[in-house]
This record gives C-alpha cells, structure tokens and sequence, in this order.
C-alpha cells in the first residue's frame, strides 16, 4: 500500500487512526463538563489575556491528535524505494525436477564420478541459468518426498540439492509416485507452462502409483512431463553392465564389480508420448545438459508475480517519529502550563 509516495510495509497499523476521533469527543465532552482555570505560569513572553487564551483551548487536544497520526504512520512502516525497486515479476516456466536417488545411481559410467554426482552438477549448472524460472525438487526412490516446493530463490535451492544422497529413502525406483508428489506441486501454478523434469536411471519397480496413471493425471493438468534416462540403453545380446562400488581393495581403492540395471525407455517413452514432452537418453554429463537445453528450448514463458520486493529500500519511520514524540511534548507542556486546568 502506498501513502504520501511511499510504501507501507504494515498497513494495517492505520487503523489506529480510528483514536482520532475518539480523542476529539472526549475533549468535547470534557470542556462541556468542566470548567477551566487557566494559570500564566509560562515565561511573559508568552502571556495572554484570559479572553484570548480561551479561543485557543482546541491547541493541546490538535496536537494529540497529531502526534497520534504521525506515530500510527511511523508503525505502518514506510519504506522509500531507490532506484532499483521494482516488482519481482519476471517472464518464466514452473518447472519440478524429479531427481531419482535410488541405489543405482551410484554406478560409476560417468567416469569419474557417479551418475548422482554428474545429476547434481548439471542440474546444479542448470538452475544458475535458469534466473527467470520458478524451480521445485522432488526425490524419489521407494518413495518420493517434496524437497524444495517452487521457488525464485535458488540459492537456497542449489543448497539442498548439494545435501542429497543415495540410501536416505527406502531403496526401489517409485516412478508414478514421484510424478504424482511433483504435479501435486505444480496444481496450483497459473504459470501457462508447466514443466516436469524426469531424471532417473531404472524401471519403476515400487510405489501405489503406476507411471501410466501418473502420466494421465499430468496430461489433464497440462504438464508436460520430459522424462531423461541416465544411463546407455542396450540392444539385444549386448552387455549393459556398468561399474558399480563394492568397498575398497587390500591397498584401500575404491573397487568396483560390474551389474547390469534394468531399465525401461519403452515406459519413459510413453510417459513423454501421454503427457506432450520428450525423451532423453544421457550418457554422460554433456548429453545431460543438453538433455536438459532441449527441454527447455521447446516451451513456452508466461508472466509470474510473486509478492512485490525491492531490491532498494530506505525505512524512513523516523521522518514521522520524531515529530510525534516533539508534538507530544509540546501537548503535555501546554497541558501543564498555559492550558492547565482545575475543577
């Protein structure tokens, strides 16, 4: 709310200007009620005649009035926008990533490090890109948890997403519930697009919620779901295994054994088919990235609006707090000098 060209951080203090009035009818009432003796006790300056004084008896109670108004501004908090202040409305997607922290994406195929880490740093890259983008992150493994809800403030985004590791939810791969829980995020957005990004390594093999069905609640939402396999797809007799920990050797190495992971592109595929997005196969860490710049060269931008900031901003309080303490002052001294009363 703006007053006088500044914004008012608490509004709602100005109901406080209701004691105006009231201060007014209890003078009222109080001069009617009572008679008043006036006593010249101020230096002869500032001495009146009788007569004279009694015309102005409606000082003290205007400077009441007006060192109450100049205080309930001082509470609203006003603040003087610089020339930075602006609304934070920006031109972007709403965009979930549901990142899979199943077991499996400690194989080490992305060499030299696993398919977790190479997830965090692309994604990671990819938010400090994204300025204009309202961005959520959902993990999943046997089940799937909201770990940031949709934000502006990346910054606290890329922190949690530095935090997460492998073996913190129930080991499985919950693909239809890890859909579900990031369009329950995205069910209220009124952003014209919205986006789920899928980055997982595996064939869903837990969780109350089938992909399929997952898929058809998206599409009735008019969220594109753009699923990105992590991991090589084979062909028939070729070998899929892939590098994987198994503790240390006698000289304490990393070892690694070879397994094979199931995974199912047929299933992201169709998931991408139902819901208008696109499939993406990511072999290492620049097929990821640009996975995920293909994503988002294909969508639209609408306008989001969250709650007006500024980036600028000057409380100036003091410009109506100090004149009510000096008007307060200046009342009680004439109340107890030129204007003094008795019964």
């Amino acid at each position: 709310m703006e007053l006088l060209g500044l914004e008012l951080t608490r509004p709602w203090a100005l109901l406080l200007l209701l004691a105006v009035p009231l201060v007014i009818a209890a003078a009222v009432r109080e001069r009617r009620r009572r008679a008043a003796l006036t006593l010249p006790t101020l230096p002869a300056l500032l001495q009146v005649g009788r007569g004279r004084l009694a015309r102005f008896h409606w000082i003290p109670t205007a400077l009441r009035c007006a060192a109450i108004a100049a205080c309930t501004l001082a509470l609203a908090g006003p603040v003087e926008a610089g020339p930075a202040g602006r609304d934070l409305s920006v031109e972007g997607i709403d965009i979930v990533v549901a990142l899979d922290l199943s077991t499996s994406m400690n194989a080490v195929d992305f060499r030299p490090n696993d398919r977790l880490h190479a997830a965090r740093t692309v994604l990671d890259d990819f938010i400090g890109k994204r300025p204009n983008d309202r961005l959520g992150l959902v993990v999943f493994a046997g089940e799937a948890y909201t770990q940031c809800p949709l934000t502006l403030d990346h910054g606290v985004l890329r922190d949690i997403l530095a935090q997460v590791k492998t073996g913190a939810i129930a080991d499985g791969t919950a693909i239809g519930n890890a859909l579900a829980t990031s369009l329950n995020r995205l069910r209220d957005s009124d952003a014209k697009s919205k986006v789920v990004i899928l980055i997982t390594d595996g064939d869903s093999n837990a969780g109350n919620v089938s992909p399929g069905e997952a898929a058809q609640m998206a599409r009735e939402l008019g969220v594109q779901v753009h699923p990105i396999m992590v991991g090589r797809e084979c062909g028939p007799g070729e070998d899929c295994r892939v590098p994987f920990p198994a503790g240390t050797d006698l000289f304490g190495r990393p070892a690694y054994r070879h397994v094979e992971i199931p995974v199912n592109p047929a299933l992201l595929r169709q998931i991408a088919s139902t819901t208008g997005g696109s499939f993406h196969v990511a072999t290492d860490t620049a097929s990821l990235e640009t996975g995920l710049q293909n994503v988002l060269s294909r969508l639209e931008k609408t306008r989001i609006v969250e709650a007006r900031q500024f980036s600028n901003v000057t409380e100036v309080f003091d410009l109506f707090l100090l004149p009510a303490f000096l008007l307060g002052l200046f009342e009680v001294g004439l109340a107890a000098s030129r204007f003094r009363r008795f019964p």
